[in-house]
């Protein structure tokens, strides 16, 4: 049996998908998370991927919440998740403004810890802390943000012959 590759994760287009709306709104934030952890943990992922999941999925909804929808406590986050051999795959749709995370420029992260900027460091750290991200947009079905995250391998430490 082969591994899929990320490139095919992403294509993949599965019945099992579980999906959630939620309103556009920072006190929903807690409820995504919940949603997000739940399925991480049905996915078999350790508590470090779990958090490194949880952190991705937070820091998307918040910049959803606050610069796709500006504020504005309208619209939804539809969340949806997807548990495959080898990992999670987890998709969040929104109808905001247009995102394009070319425009973000990558942070000057070389400096002291005083002298980093508070903000713009969420894409950065969502690439750092998943196995793979991308970002679609379409007049018609909106932003697309698709991120992977893979199952550690376990260690065989058993003896043989």
């Amino acid at each position: 049996m082969t591994s899929l590759r990320l490139s095919e994760v992403f294509d993949q287009h599965s019945e099992t998908m579980r999906s959630k709306s939620f309103p556009g709104r920072l006190e929903n934030l807690e409820k995504i998370s919940d949603f997000i952890v739940q399925a991480a943990k049905e996915a078999g992922l350790d508590d470090s991927a779990t958090y490194a999941v949880q952190l991705a999925v937070d820091e998307a909804a918040t910049n959803i919440i606050e610069h796709a929808y500006r504020g504005t406590n309208q619209g939804i986050i539809i969340c949806s998740y997807d548990v495959l051999k080898d990992g999670i795959k987890i998709v969040l749709k929104d109808q905001g403004k247009p995102f394009d995370p070319q425009a973000v420029p990558e942070p000057n992260i070389k400096v002291p810890l005083e002298d980093l900027k508070p903000r713009g460091l969420g894409l950065y750290m969502m690439r750092k802390v998943m196995d793979d991200i991308r970002f679609e947009f379409s007049p018609k079905h909106g932003n697309t943000l698709t991120m992977f995250k893979r199952k550690k391998k376990s260690l065989n430490l058993t003896k043989s012959g």
